[in-house]
Formats: C-alpha cells, structure tokens, sequence
C-alpha cells in the first residue's frame, strides 16, 4: 500500500474518530436516500426566566416538566435539569460582580425524572431571574412555566410567562412609553461570558433615535432590566422593540406594567412563513388591540380573519390591516370575539411586501365595574407545532387550551401529565377542523394533585397552540396567555454510510 494511500486512509479515521459517524457518499448514491435524516433527542437544553415583578404583593410560583419522550429515548442517560439565580446588575454600569470564588449556589426546581412536574414559589419582591440547562433525558421538551399574582393598592394582576429559550435576536410588538406604563426589557445571560445588548425601538412615526440603547453590558450569568422610558424622552403609546445580543446568546422578554389596567409579560413575537396566528383571544375579551410592524422596506398587507369554533370569518370593518414598513401600526378590533373563545389569522393580501412581519395582541379583559379594574394578557404571533408543545402549570381551574388549524384539519393528542402532588397522565384525541379554533378545559382523572403539565403532540398538518390561565371571579378575572410553539426535543441527524471506495482508483 502506497504512503499516498495509507495517509488518506488516517485522515478518513481521524474523521470518523472526530464526528462519530462518516458519512461518505457512494458513486451510485440515490440523492433522495442522502437526503433523508432521522429526528434523535436533544442533549441539552438551557433556559432563561426574568425577574419576576418587584410588586411587594407578589407571589410567584414555578413549575418545570419534561415530557416523557417515546421513539428514539430508550437506553439514555437519566441526566439533569435545574436552575441557578441569575443576579441583577443595573444596566450601563458594566459591574461584572466579584472576581472572588463563590460558594455555588442552590439549585432551583431541580427534576428527578420525566413526567412528574416539580414545583415552588416565593414571596415578595427582590427575587432574581434564573438560569439552568437540562441534560440527557430530562433534556428534551424541558420546560418551565413562572406565574405571578399581585394584590394590594397597586391593583390585582397576573403574569404569566414560559421561560426562554436564549437566542440572539427578539422582535417584540405592543411596548409603550406611555405616562400610564412601566415597561422594563429583562435581559438575562444565562452563560459565562459577559455580552453587549443593544436595544432599537420603532413607533408610529418610524425609528425612534436613543443613544442609551446600545453597547447596554449584561455581565455572565446575570440579569439587567432596561426601562424603556429610559431609553427615549417620548412618551410613545405602540412601540416595536428590537433586542439584539452581539455575542453570545441571551433570554429577553418585556414586562408590562399599567398604572389603570394590569400587567403581563410581553414575549417576542416570531414571523414564520406561513399565515400570523395568534392563538387563544378569551372569549370574555372586552377590548382587543393589533399592533403590526415589518422591517422589511416595503408596505405589506395583511388580510385579518377570526377563526372562531365553527370556520374563519372576516370582521366587518377591519377586512385588512396596511402594515407600513418601519412604523408600527396598531388596529383596534373592539369585542372580536363576541363572547367565545377565537384566534386572530393574519394573511399576507396579494403582491405585497416580502418582508417579516412582527404582531401580537393586547387582551383587556374585566373592568367593567366600577370596582373592578381591567387586566391585560399579551397574545403574540407564534410558530407552529411541528411535532410536541408543552405548557406547564396549570390549575385545576381556570386553565384553558386552545388549539388552531389555520389550513387543514388536525388530529391532535393532548396529555395531562401527573400532578405535582400525584396522579397518573391521562391522554386524549382531538380533531381541530380546518380554519377553526378548539378550546379544550382539561377535565382531571383522580388523583391529580398540585400544578400539571399539557403536551400537545401533532403527526402533520400546521397546528398552533396557546395556554390561558385565569384566577380571581367573573366580575374582576385576571388572565395570562402562553403560546405554545414547537419544543424542539428533537433534532435531525443524516443517515450515515460507509464506502470505501474512494479510496481506490
């Protein structure tokens, strides 16, 4: 065997030694058969969750869950999920903590094994945001739910949120500067190295100019919260927000706090290529708000339709909404749903503009008394579910599902998992017909105790997904809404082969 040969043949092992599967393709390889790829389990998932609320009233609860993973989950690793504090630093300080070695800090909500729920609350403010990452089999589908409720003088609220999965980039539709809100972006690194955040903000009249939002520092494994109104002196009532990390990755989401009608948290929207829904308007909403933006450079035209229980119809007046390109624009739709539960499926209307559009809802509900005051829930625009979704913490009351099948009809598997207290899971089947939208109130087998999870799981079709939860009385209700896109539990891995071949003349 000639050296030529002999190197080649070592740079080949060396290769399958690194990657741990070669795939070198045969001379008469069918291109179809390459292409094809099988869906294994994710290792490792992080997740990021903000600070909760500073309201001295509040109480907040955590619940986290992986689902059980069937197909392709056999033999792993029972692994590990759990999250750490994340330490506030005020934003533009550039404080990156101690250099001294710290004593390493309590695991928060740790899990033992998929399927059972673990939860846990606090009381108060001065809490921190968290930070954690699962592994092995608790990895897949990993997802933890953060509900707070306030009370007292400065008004009852609820807020809910699903914390995050870190990226770089978060467009978020529906922030103010308003004199009545108190609107702060949550930024938490969840890794060690420190990153710079710049934040752009976009209103009606186009970009709005703000020297204080850039080069913002978020030192690792820590949190800052940026007030808007700190970015800009204008007092701007429908803004579109841009969060960008230049390094790293980081978990942003906007809290939304109104002085006269409630709070939630705000998440970012995603603009998928297909049709905007956005799923799970209550049926009891009083007022509902769009707010559209595009970065794009050209106008797009959006055609608006409800799809409510039985088919999607068009709302008199509000047929289409004109998105102008770097402005946001806001529509109000009033009482859309006329008292049962529906999903907002936004349209793109002939040759428009190619662009991503970025939208979500502000839901008021409540209110009408003079004793009760209104709630908001924020409703964005989210992908679809490709396979599983999961939402968890749910109630024995007052949790709602809603599920949406913009195109096609959808069937549909719904589990309720244990509860955290006990219980065995329970799965359900559902068809959502074509261009409806199904509520589903879970109904609980015995011995369901303390917060569960809703997995969600589709075999094709285009599916999505939203969670609203409710406590307090019909008159005075406090509403949260989650949207549930895919989990990402799986990822594709190419079929390998081996074919030496190459190696000869």
């Amino acid at each position: 065997m000639n050296r030529t040969l002999m190197s080649l043949l070592a740079a080949v092992v060396a290769l399958g030694a690194i990657t741990g599967a070669t795939a070198l393709r045969p001379a008469d390889a069918d291109e179809t058969t390459l292409r094809q790829t099988q869906p294994r389990p994710v290792e490792r998932s992080t997740l990021a969750c903000p600070r909760p609320t500073g309201a001295e009233s509040a109480t907040t609860w955590y619940t986290a869950y992986t689902p059980p993973l069937t197909g392709g989950g056999e033999g792993r690793a029972e692994g590990t999920a759990a999250l750490v504090p994340a330490p506030e630093y005020a934003a533009g300080t550039g404080d990156e903590g101690d250099e001294g070695e710290e004593e390493a800090p309590e695991p928060v909500l740790p899990l033992e094994a998929p399927g059972t729920p673990v939860t846990g609350s606090v009381r108060g403010p001065d809490h921190p945001a968290l930070t954690g990452t699962a592994e092995a089999a608790l990895a897949p589908g990993w997802t933890v739910q953060q509900t707070t409720r306030t009370t007292g003088e400065g008004g009852d609220g609820l807020l809910g949120t699903a914390c995050q999965t870190p990226d770089t980039d978060f467009w978020f539709a529906g922030a103010s500067t308003s004199a009545a809100r108190q609107d702060y972006v949550h930024l938490t690194n969840p890794d060690p190295a420190a990153t710079v955040v710049d934040i752009e903000l976009y209103g009606p009249e186009g970009a709005v100019e703000s020297e204080t939002g850039q080069n913002i520092s978020v030192p690792g494994g820590s949190s800052v919260p940026v007030r808007l109104a700190s970015l800009t002196d204008a007092e701007i009532p429908a803004l579109a927000v841009h969060v960008t990390a230049r390094s790293g990755r980081i978990g942003a989401q906007i809290e939304a706090v109104d002085a006269g009608g409630g709070a939630d948290w705000l998440p970012p929207a995603a603009a998928p290529d297909g049709p905007l829904v956005l799923p799970g308007i209550p049926a009891g909403a009083r007022s509902v708000r769009l707010f559209a933006f595009t970065p794009g450079d050209a106008d797009v035209v959006l055609d608006v339709g409800l799809a409510g229980a039985t088919g999607t119809i068009t709302p008199a007046g509000n047929e289409t909404v004109d998105v102008t390109a770097g402005a946001v624009t806001t529509l109000d739709l009033g009482g859309l749903t006329q008292d049962e539960p529906g999903s907002l499926v936004l349209t793109r209307a002939g040759d428009t503009g190619a662009g991503p559009v970025f939208a979500a809802l502000q839901v008021i509900v409540g209110g009408s008394d003079e004793d009760a005051s209104p709630e908001m829930a924020f409703i964005p625009a989210t992908a679809p579910v490709e396979r599983r979704a999961t939402a968890t913490g749910n109630t024995a009351s007052g949790t709602l599902l809603t599920l949406v099948a913009p195109d096609e009809a959808v069937d549909v598997s719904v589990t309720v998992s244990a509860g955290a207290g006990g219980g065995e899971p329970v799965t359900e089947e559902y068809t959502v017909d074509g261009r409806t939208t199904l509520a589903v109130a879970p109904e609980l087998p015995e011995g369901i105790d303390g917060p569960y999870s809703l997995t969600v799981e589709t075999t094709g079709g285009t599916l999505h997904a939203a969670r609203a939860l409710t406590m307090g009385d019909e008159d005075a209700p406090l509403l949260t809404v989650q949207t549930l896109p895919d989990d990402r539990s799986t990822v594709a891995v190419p079929q390998a082969e081996q074919n030496l071949a190459i190696l000869t003349d």
